[in-house]
């Protein structure tokens, strides 16, 4: 069983091993806990804290999730006793002189990293904040100073906020744990994003995917096992779509759940994956619900509690409920509960987990026609404010008012971020900016494709703390109008003018002329005419002489 004490004031929980002592030092902070324009600060964090002890001989790690960071290693009592006591040393006396070395590290982890499927959906649910912030990438370390991390230490990383855990017969002798005193921080509270569920958002692979948000219970996670039996059975047994038929079950910490599901597919084969995704969806929304699927899905979890590790295996998850103040349970406890749950009270976690739901599907396909609700892509109006025509495409306008700004395209919905609803706001040195709205909606302000657009036309708007410094680009990747695109946007309105009409006529005629005199040099190289090189050489020169005067036409017009 898994019995509670104390360590020099932080909640300790102990469980038995079979194997090689481990222990976890955990604390209830995650990325959830930042801003976008500081995201990335606990990872940093993290960083600093193991550099200390990363020639030690045993094995240690760190991890930050959602709401949650942990330190974490295996070896002998002797190991673990200075690991853990060098991490509490690291904590007060952070390596800052190893801040940008790790900035580095962390960009490179980040550049070199594998993104699932689903990272996207938490963005879509909630937005750039809270539990919508692992979506993004880490933009907010460029600005991290060693000030701020010192404070978001002071703020989380304290005694109250903490959760030791240890597989092993007792605590480790001569362990201290020198950590200073503060208060337990409460989960964030969850945003929503979404104007109505359930929903629907285009992917950018092609695989089907739903995310659904549910009390957290026992009922729930039968339930997530059985639909992933039901995906399983249904998409790579029976029909041969999908290699990949998976769902996951995660508590949130604010007595919610997380439950995502995932079915991949071969481009040819993405429609019928969709199809039968939510084929299934629907066939346990009426409460076909196979018997035999909870009892499996129960028997699974159950089996797995009642190894020699099972108490040993259930440390993370006992520190993760300590800290996020949810019931601790004994083995026995949770299997009983297990063992409870019914067809009946699975179908009921079904209607809520669909009603909540938010479908993925492949890139370019809807899920109108099965229910679900587009999620917003756009804003729900344009400010009015000075207006900045695009250069490469008549029909988008950038607006700039002294609320926020607008691009606002001649078909579809604006895109809208008001200053005081800004998150971040990301800044180049070229002069691009774009700024990110609570609702994860984002402008781009690019100098080279807006006729007079500034980023002194917004810096000294957006609220204090959420400007980001990005280095500077290559110039590949500062977009610019295509020529033939540029040169027929009028600077205001639609038309074509008579001067364009000239700049045209030019053009064609050095077009039809610059031809003649290859297809004149080509004829006489070949033996097809007599070769004279007066022609050739007068025929060049009147094609060069047209073709500048239609370059001069053409950069006068664009001025």
């Amino acid at each position: 069983m898994i019995r509670q004490t104390e360590v020099d004031g932080v909640a300790t929980l102990i469980a038995p091993t079979t194997g090689p002592m481990h222990a976890g030092l955990m604390f209830r902070v995650g990325q959830a806990d930042e801003t976008l324009a500081r995201r990335g600060i606990t990872h940093l964090l993290e960083h600093l804290v193991l550099f200390p002890v990363g020639t030690a001989d045993y094995h240690y790690n760190g991890a930050t999730g959602s709401v949650v960071t942990y330190f974490h290693m295996q070896g002998s009592a002797a190991d673990i006793t200075a690991f853990l006591v060098g991490v509490c040393r690291s904590l007060r006396d952070l390596a800052t002189d190893r801040l940008e070395t790790e900035k580095t590290i962390l960009r490179t982890e980040w550049s070199g990293r594998n993104g699932s499927a689903t990272e996207g959906m938490p963005l879509w649910r909630h937005g750039a904040r809270d539990y919508g912030l692992v979506s993004y990438p880490e933009w907010g370390l460029s600005g991290l100073t060693a000030a701020d991390l010192r404070d978001w230490a002071d703020r989380y990383f304290t005694r109250e906020n903490a959760v030791l855990w240890i597989a092993g017969d007792e605590i480790p002798a001569g362990l201290t744990l020198d950590l200073p005193s503060g208060q337990r921080q409460p989960v964030p509270t969850a945003s929503t994003a979404l104007p109505s569920t359930p929903a629907f958002f285009s992917g950018s692979t092609g695989a089907t995917g739903l995310d659904a948000v549910v009390p957290r219970s026992a009922p729930a996670r039968v339930f997530s096992g059985v639909l992933e039996r039901e995906l399983f059975r249904s998409l790579r047994q029976e029909s041969g779509l999908s290699y990949t038929a998976a769902t996951n079950y995660e508590p949130r910490g604010d007595n919610f759940a997380v439950i995502t599901a995932i079915a991949d597919a071969l481009p040819e084969k993405q429609d019928a994956v969709l199809g039968g995704f939510v084929d299934v969806l629907a066939k346990l929304r009426v409460g076909r619900i196979d018997e035999a699927d909870v009892s499996a899905v129960v028997a699974k979890a159950t089996d797995s509690l009642s190894t020699g590790e099972a108490d040993a295996a259930r440390l993370p998850a006992a520190a993760f409920n300590l800290l996020t103040n949810h019931p601790t349970q004994s083995g026995d406890e949770v299997a009983r509960e297990l063992k409870a749950v019914t067809v009946e009270q699975v179908h009921e976690v079904t209607k809520v987990a669909l009603e909540s739901a938010l479908l993925m599907t492949p890139y370019g396909r809807t899920a109108d026609w099965a229910g679900f609700t587009a999620a917003p892509t756009g804003s729900s109006e344009a400010l009015r404010g000075t207006t900045y025509q695009g250069l490469g495409d008549v029909s988008t306008r950038l607006v700039v008012a002294d609320e926020g700004v607008s691009l606002v395209p001649k078909q579809g919905s604006p895109v809208t971020v008001r200053f005081n609803q800004c998150v971040a706001m990301l800044a180049w040195p070229d002069g691009a900016r774009q700024l990110i709205g609570g609702d994860a909606i984002s402008v781009r302000i690019e100098p080279t494709l807006y006729r007079g657009a500034t980023a002194v036309n917004v810096d000294a708007q957006v609220p204090p703390g959420v400007r980001v410094d990005l280095p500077a680009r290559d110039p590949d990747q500062i977009p610019h109008p295509e020529t033939a695109t540029a040169a027929s946007v009028p600077a205001s309105g639609g038309r074509i003018t008579p001067n364009r009409l000239q700049v045209g006529a030019l053009g064609l005629v050095a077009l039809v002329v610059g031809a003649l005199a290859l297809g004149v040099t080509v004829a006489m190289i070949v033996g097809a005419m007599e070769f004279r090189l007066l022609p050739a050489i007068g025929a060049w020169i009147i094609a060069g002489y047209l073709g500048k005067a239609f370059l001069a036409k053409w950069q006068g017009d664009r001025e």
